[in-house]
């Protein structure tokens, strides 16, 4: 922390030594040119100069001055010459050659796209000059120069595009060409800090916040899908805005996690408030899940180490950065309402046998007791339609029903009301906006609300102070939250294994009217009636979340300036999880309560930053930034839990036979200093060089404290050519380190915890961790190069990059022996090796008035090796499914992670040993493959024909494995059609006994699948690669003609997600379904919501 506070009391010092010479300079030039005095009063003073560059002196100049005032400087410098200068408005110096040339005049104009649609906050600036503008919201914009300037307009995504100013009055008309990821293009970097592409030396993606608003996903995460090289999306199949999984360039550690997220500029806050494991559990969202897409104006994606290292540990995975729409300075109010409506409808990937239905052991159900022990069994009769009791007590045809998915799970609405309002005058500029979300599950009484509401706010509070305030406060409740994976009140595990000819209509209503307890429908009290679920469970979870981001800036010129950040995000999180009365696995079927808990989460970040730029010399320019971060990080809980409520449906925790009380608290800290450094030699070699120093307060005094440095450049090799299609053309390449702290604090010291009391005396008890006092930061070092091509002006561009990273000391929890008096000790000798390739090509393939077709394709390749777990282990479990027969595991030499399963047991010869029972025996428990693809991407193509447009979206995933207890449930329940081998005769396995003579042993289908499928455990390894049809948008814009003076504009968009799978190779499930988000469980299916398929339309209005 004194580090810290010395380097901010430097900066301000600086800052002051500057602000007290605004208007006089200090310089020793020895024979340079005119331009290099106007670049140092630029630097030093308040003045910014517009002149053309011919119209300047050409005579060499030797000047030695200490704190002289520029106005009596010029007027020496300029005696006796043909040229002369003005001091305009606003400290505008303008330089001619005649006087009347230099008469400042006001510019006006307007900024459209090609479309001739207005672009706001697009940057309008005199050549030659740090003196500019932005357009408003309607594109316009009024600057002052002088005749023969030149302006340049550039925005984020566009080309930037040059205009001379003549003497007519006429306003300007500047058409912006979309960049296509061309050099030309503006970029946000590290720090909010807005950069020309063609000095980023690393690979940086931006995606508007338009694509991601019109056809969208409750957890805006997901819509990220397909459309970056090099990001990995996958999320959670739990209900509306469940936790995604995003991964940057594949598996970084073994600790790997989702990017950091950087919201106007501050770090916030993207934990996972809960999951499911192999025993159940449901998934209550993250971070991310909050984020409103309609107050989001464009998401960046930080890749690499050398594109991040300015965030620290927290983006040793990357780092997302998201800027929120913001208003306009001297813009008229513009109101904006957004109303996106659709519908999930559930989509039945099983293929299931319906040869033979409900029974066991070859017999239909005779009886009540029957039906009930059968009713997840298809090892019944040959289906024939003759009525059949079931559960119930009722008959039903016994024949195949396909449809009880259909039937079960409704269309479920999902409806979002979005409105805005912006503006601004000659100081100030806002945005506010209020959002609501209902979005209803698929499982009936099951959903989310969501309130947002938003403000931007800007105000110069003098010419050189701009004060910014952005807050978001967001309100969340969900109901009933689906429980995922095993069979305790997971509504979804029993309707997909009921028998193929047990109809759903059977479990109505799940409880006995009388008695309110659960009724029996299948032999295992810990697989719930479906009904039971959904009309007595209570899962509900509430968030209170505030982000706030206010930012203080002081122009000390226009290349100078110093900027405090405070960011704050707080959450208060509420959960009731109840296991109802009736519920028939709990004692006395009395219910209880699975947990009534409060927790806040808070994020608070303070940084300062000192930037400025300075001419060294006539070809090279110096861009400096530092500053200092302070971070830290607070989570309390309050949890009871407890069982058997004494009356029945009264869920308090004074209403229970026996409860418990759990508290939790922990704070994390961490204070860094950084600087950036880059150097611009003649707009063709750029080179940035970066430092972070961290303190970890996770880790022991000794060694909390790390240095990482990085260095990146850039090469605009185009500009040295003469190639007529080829448009420009930049070589990167970067190296940079970032560092880790432990995942939990608290490793290094010895703490004692007490939880319980015997006699009114607690109980203390200790970790069976044994504390690491040697423990230090881990790093993470990546070498990157690539190019990025543009040809044909800009019509096809190529983005390619190859990168390889690899940690060092990564911190493994590794196992220790029990005459320790402990089990396991974090330890620092992890090691990950990611190697790959990211393509991207992407253009505008037809251009014309009327019509225009935009395609891009990116692809990614990734190599990932897991070098060292703990030094000596050569393999460690990390994840598993409920048949708990296999595992996903940390394989040293294999990617992670890894499927783990048992295969067939072979003799020397290669035969399958079969048991003594006749089945076969198990063999060796195996590395499978890895969970993670190793080759994904997307394809994207959008067509636009006067006022219609059309898109759409193809994403693709290959070579990973999914462990998948739906395929071994399959065998187990006789559903899957490999079951119909032997249904009459019996099976006789092929293969040996252990003495090598061939089986002869005949065993019943019945017996035989189940018993097979819990030894060979790879029968439920299946190939993960899919090819979908994610997206398709169809709109039009109707013409404000047509309105009167109520509207500019009206766009209407039929909207479709997740439409339909162009190739997987898993027969019964999803190839994406998951039930947990954690790494651990990657890869892992099990009995999880079934895949949506959603249309609906999208309706905005811009008023006038």
């Amino acid at each position: 922390m004194k580090l810290i506070r010395l380097f901010i009391l430097i900066l301000v010092f600086l800052a002051s030594k500057r602000a007290c010479g605004q208007t006089k300079v200090t310089f020793n030039y020895q024979q340079v040119h005119f331009e290099e005095i106007i670049t140092a009063i630029q630097h030093q003073t308040i003045y910014r100069f517009v002149y053309r560059a011919d119209q300047l002196p050409n005579q060499l100049i030797t000047l030695s001055v200490k704190d002289a005032e520029v106005l009596p400087l010029l007027d020496n410098l300029l005696k006796g010459t043909r040229y002369y200068y003005r001091l305009t408005s606003n400290n505008l110096i303008a330089i001619g050659t005649e006087k009347d040339s230099i008469k400042s005049v006001a510019v006006s104009g307007i900024v459209t796209n090609e479309e001739g649609e207005p672009i706001s906050g697009a940057s309008v600036r005199i050549k030659n000059s740090n003196y500019g503008t932005e357009t408003d919201k309607q594109g316009r914009f009024v600057i002052t120069s002088i005749k023969g300037a030149t302006i340049e307009v550039s925005n984020i995504g566009y080309n930037t595009q040059q205009a001379i100013i003549t003497a007519t009055d006429q306003p300007l008309k500047i058409t912006l060409q979309n960049a296509y990821h061309s050099l030309d293009e503006v970029v946000v970097t590290a720090l909010n800090i807005k950069k020309e592409n063609w000095k980023v030396g690393y690979s940086v993606a931006s995606i508007p916040g338009a694509d991601l608003t019109t056809a969208r996903e409750a957890n805006v995460a997901m819509s990220l899908e397909g459309q970056v090289a090099g990001l990995n999306v996958s999320g959670t199949y739990g209900g509306p805005a469940s936790s995604s999984r995003l991964l940057l360039r594949g598996a970084a550690s073994m600790n790997a996690g989702s990017p950091l997220l950087v919201l106007d500029g501050v770090p916030i806050d993207n934990t996972q408030r809960g999951s499911a494991n192999e025993y159940g559990g449901a998934d209550y969202g993250d971070g991310f899940s909050n984020i409103n897409p309609d107050d989001i104006e464009s998401i960046t994606v930080l890749k690499g180490s050398a594109a991040s290292a300015l965030y620290g540990a927290r983006a040793a995975n990357g780092v997302i950065l998201i800027n929120t729409k913001t208003g306009e300075k001297n813009s008229a109010t513009l109101v904006e309402y957004n109303l996106n409506l659709s519908f999930d409808h559930a989509v039945n990937n099983t293929d299931f046998q319906y040869v033979y239905g409900q029974g066991s052991q070859n017999e239909r159900p005779q009886n009540v007791q029957s039906a009930i022990a059968s009713g997840m069994l298809s090892w019944g009769e040959k289906l024939d339609g003759k009525p059949t009791i079931q559960s119930d007590g009722n008959y039903y045809p016994y024949s195949a029903v396909k449809n009880n998915i259909d039937e079960f799970y409704r269309n479920a609405p999902a409806l979002t009301n979005t409105i805005s309002v912006s503006g601004g005058n000659s100081k100030a500029a806002f945005r506010a906006s209020a959002s609501n979300l209902n979005y209803e599950s698929i499982v009936p009484n099951s959903g989310l609300n969501r309130k947002t509401f938003n403000l931007n706010t800007s105000y110069d509070i003098t010419d050189k102070l701009k004060l910014s305030f952005n807050g978001s406060y967001i309100y969340e409740m969900a109901k009933t939250r689906s429980y995922l994976s095993d069979g305790p009140m997971n509504a979804n595990y029993g309707i997909e294994f009921l028998a193929t000819s047990a109809n759903q209509l059977s479990l109505k209503p799940g409880y006995n009217p009388v008695t309110g307890n659960e009724s029996q429908w299948n032999s295992n009290v810990y697989i719930t009636n479906p009904y039971f679920v959904i009309n007595k469970q209570v899962d509900n979870s509430t968030r209170n979340r505030f982000i706030t981001a206010t930012v203080l800036k002081y122009n000390f010129s226009d290349n100078v300036y110093l900027q405090g950040r405070l960011g704050y995000d707080i959450s208060n999180d509420g959960l009731l999880n109840v296991l109802p009365t009736g519920t028939a696995f709990t004692v006395n079927e009395q219910g209880g309560l699975n947990g009534l808990s409060k927790s806040q989460t808070g994020e608070l970040n303070a940084d300062l930053l000192f930037l400025a730029n300075k001419k060294l010399a006539r070809d090279l320019t110096l861009n400096f930034s530092a500053g200092g971060n302070f971070r830290r990080r607070q989570y309390n809980l309050t949890e009871i839990t407890g069982s058997q409520f004494i009356i029945p449906y009264l869920y308090t925790p004074s209403n229970l036979v026996s409860s418990s009380s759990n508290y939790d608290i922990s704070e994390i800290v961490t204070e860094s200093a950084y600087y950036s450094a880059d150097f611009d030699f003649k707009n063709l070699l750029d080179i940035t060089a970066t430092g972070r120093y961290d303190i970890f307060s996770t880790l022991p005094p000794v060694s909390r404290g790390i240095f990482v440095p990085g260095v990146s450049g850039s090469f605009l090799f185009s500009n040295l050519l003469a190639i007529p299609w080829l448009s420009s053309g930049k070589f990167r390449i970067s190296y940079a380190k970032t560092s880790g702290e432990p995942s939990q604090p608290y490793t290094t010291q010895l703490y004692f915890t007490s939880n319980n009391t015997v006699n009114g005396i607690p109980l203390g008890s200790f970790s069976a961790e044994l504390p690491n006092y040697n423990l230090k930061p881990f790093t993470l070092t990546e070498f990157e190069t690539g190019v990025n091509l543009s040809f044909f002006q800009n019509r096809l561009t190529l983005d390619a990059t190859y990168f390889n990273r690899i940690t060092h000391n990564e911190i493994t929890n590794a196992q220790q022996s029990v005459a320790t008096g402990f089990t396991s000790a974090y330890v620092n000798v992890g090691k990950t090796q990611n190697t790959g390739l990211e393509l991207m090509l992407s253009g505008g393939l037809i251009r014309t008035t009327s019509f225009s077709w935009n395609a891009s394709i990116n692809f990614s390749q990734v190599h990932n090796v897991l070098l060292s777990i703990d030094g000596s282990s050569q393999y460690l479990l990390t994840g598993t499914y409920r048949p708990l027969n296999a595992n996903t595991a940390l394989v040293v030499g294999k990617s992670i992670t890894q499927v783990m399963a048992y295969d067939y047991k072979r003799d020397s010869a290669g035969n399958i040993i079969i048991g003594s029972d006749g089945i076969p025996e198990r063999g060796p428990l195996k590395a499978m493959g890895g969970t993670l693809p190793t080759f994904y991407g997307g394809f994207t193509n959008s067509f636009k024909y006067k006022k219609f447009n059309l898109s759409f979206l193809i994403d693709y995933k290959f070579g990973n494995k999914v462990l998948s207890a739906t395929e071994d449930y399959s065998y187990v329940y006789g559903l899957n059609k490999a079951t119909l081998v032997g249904r009459e005769t019996g099976i006789v396995a092929k293969g040996v006994n252990d003495n090598g003579q061939t089986n002869t042993i005949n065993v019943p289908a019945y017996n035989y699948y189940p018993q097979l499928a819990t030894n060979i455990s790879t029968l439920s390894v299946l190939n993960g690669s899919f090819i979908k049809f994610r997206q398709l948008i169809l709109g039009y814009e109707i013409m404000p003609s047509f309105l009167g003076n109520l509207f500019r504009t009206v766009t209407v968009s039929l909207v479709g997600r997740n439409i339909f799978t162009i190739l997987k190779y898993t027969k019964n499930i999803d190839p994406e379904s998951e039930f947990s988000p954690d790494l651990t469980y990657a890869g892992i299916e099990g009995e999880s919501l079934p895949a949506t398929r959603t249309f609906g339309f999208n309706l905005n209005f811009k008023f006038k």
